[in-house]
């Protein structure tokens, strides 16, 4: 890696953000040749998986799809212990990388981002940290992502409880002991369902709040054994064949039929093969027509209601946990383990919040409608402001006035997920319409090659400037609300829309289009050498 040098600039690309997306941004913009510097606002590397270090937080997507794919060396010197690793092995991993890859000097960590506004003069973004560090770079590479702002409930009194309270976006280094305690988690996504199975045996009493059901399903996680391993390495490049190219960026096998290819009878059997299936398996591997089809949805809905009643004892507990009101994929469904066993557990207790809405927190535990509980701890499990979150808090003020901060509080406008009109030279890969609902690294990685590919053919050609035209961007727009009707995903309960956020405009934030979409836009973008006009080079723009 020979990095170039801009006086004009301190650095040519700045990176914000050190986690999977983050750390990919900065190896491809150093290897080619750029100078590059990330700012992250962690003590560590790690994003999501550095901050949200509760018990039993683990991915949900297969280590092996989730991780790097840009090294086979990398791939096969990493020994993943399980199908889905635990927090501190990934975290452990994204380390690895930036070590092996010589990555560490390059990033400032406790160092958030308060401020990047646009100097047009200068061609230059002017960023500034909560700790007074201000720089000047050419490129911005803004790796902030979906899940890096913690949602905590409007519910009077979160400050005045005097025992301990987390949000698992936000958890501490230092370990909470849950032993002999009294416990209450407020929310049951999958932060919350991993945090119940997770501490049930140890605490004296926990109880989940939860306010809408979700269609919770089991993990299946295994060790990966050597057999396993071996497969990976000899199929390294197939693998990544089909991680880099397939819709969902999984390597689960597709059902290959629809439900009218069998009859009911076998209909449940393969219901029964796809409970047993690992992690997102449970969409990717199900029938093709299982997200489109309502009456499909619906019975496979009530093979796992039978499920939850044939697990929970207690059968109005239950009838409480089975959605009433949603299709299976409304909501971004949980995979874990024991969940619903934990259930069963005399320590174990659920309220619901529909039944009876959280008063407020005080300073000894929480008010419902019906009754006062006192805890020693409170975990906020109420997830993340998704999508928009982070960009909106960052001070961005990009040309001609633009501030993301006012300008998407009616939802964000942008091209491809991952720029936007009036903000040249800036890049969001995962942001808002940034994934497309499967396997979020595999998807974000082909926003950041197609990003710093672009930085490359710029630098060749004579370009300094990259923003989007304003065409470019209504059309992608566009095709976001002409397509997100057709999504699985509910306006009314998933995060996917911001449903999480009280007072939070429902707009779609996935790209409905997927990821062939994604690749058909930028490939006529970039059919040629100015991208339909979004390249251009500074010293042309001000003459004009």
């Amino acid at each position: 890696m020979t990095e170039r040098v801009d006086n004009d600039v301190d650095v040519e690309v700045l990176v914000i953000g050190a986690g999977v997306v983050g750390v990919y941004a900065l190896y491809r913009a150093l290897d080619e040749g750029f100078s590059a510097l990330t700012l992250e606002a962690g003590d560590g590397v790690g994003g999501v998986w550095y901050w949200n270090r509760y018990p039993s937080a683990r991915f949900d997507s297969e280590s092996y799809t989730y991780g790097y794919l840009f090294s086979k060396e990398l791939f096969d010197d990493w020994r993943w212990k399980e199908e889905f690793a635990t927090q501190p092995e990934i975290e452990d991993y994204l380390n690895h990388v930036v070590d092996r890859f010589s990555l560490r000097d390059h990033i400032r960590t406790g160092e958030r981002v308060v401020s990047a506004v646009r100097d047009e003069p200068g061609n230059a973004w002017v960023v500034t940290t909560g700790k007074g560090t201000v720089l000047r770079a050419r490129w911005i590479i803004s790796a902030t992502g979906g899940l890096s702002v913690p949602h905590y409930p409007e519910i009077d009194g979160l400050d005045d409880f005097q025992g301990t309270a987390h949000h698992t976006g936000a958890w501490p280094h230092t370990p909470v002991d849950f032993e002999g305690k009294r416990v209450a988690i407020i929310g049951n996504g999958p932060s919350g369902a991993q945090l119940l199975p997770a501490i049930v045996d140890t605490v004296a009493a926990v109880d989940l709040y939860q306010r809408t059901p979700t269609w919770t399903t089991p993990l299946n996680n295994a060790p990966i054994t050597e057999e396993r391993r071996k497969w990976l390495s000899d199929n390294f490049e197939d693998v990544v064949r089909i991680l880099s190219t397939s819709p969902s960026g999984f390597l689960h096998e597709p059902a290959g039929k629809f439900s009218t290819a069998d009859t009911p009878e076998e209909r449940q059997e393969f219901y029964e093969k796809i409970w047993r299936s690992p992690g997102f398996a449970k969409l990717t591997s199900n029938y093709y027509d299982m997200t489109t089809n309502r009456e499909v949805n619906l019975e496979f809905c009530e093979f796992l209601a039978g499920k939850i009643r044939s697990i929970v004892k207690d059968q109005e507990t239950a009838d409480l946990l089975i959605p009433k009101d949603q299709l299976f994929g409304a909501k971004r469904p949980p995979f874990v383990a024991d969940y619903y066993e934990s259930f069963n557990k005399s320590a174990a207790g659920l309220i619901s919040l529909r039944k009876t809405p959280i008063v407020r927190v005080d300073a000894t535990g929480i008010q419902t409608t019906d009754q006062h509980r006192d805890y020693d701890i409170i975990v906020y499990a109420t997830g993340f402001d998704f999508g928009t979150g982070a960009l909106t808090r960052m001070g961005v003020r990009g040309r001609d006035g633009l501030d993301l901060s006012t300008d998407w509080e009616e939802g964000a406008c942008d091209f491809a997920g991952f720029s936007a009109h009036r903000l040249p030279n800036f890049f969001f890969p995962g942001g808002p319409h940034g994934a497309g609902g499967g396997n979020y690294p595999r998807y974000s990685q082909d926003q950041v090659d197609w990003i710093v590919d672009t930085l490359r053919h710029g630098r060749e050609r004579g370009f300094d400037i990259f923003e989007p035209t304003a065409e470019q961007q209504d059309e992608w727009m566009a095709m976001v609300e002409t397509l997100a009707p057709r999504s699985i995903f509910s306006a009314e309960h998933s995060h996917y829309y911001g449903a999480n956020v009280d007072g939070k405009v429902r707009k779609f934030l996935l790209n409905p289009g997927g990821r062939g979409k994604l690749h058909e836009i930028l490939d006529a973008a970039s059919a040629d050498e100015n991208y339909g006009g979004a390249f251009s080079r500074s010293a042309e723009v001000a003459l004009r």
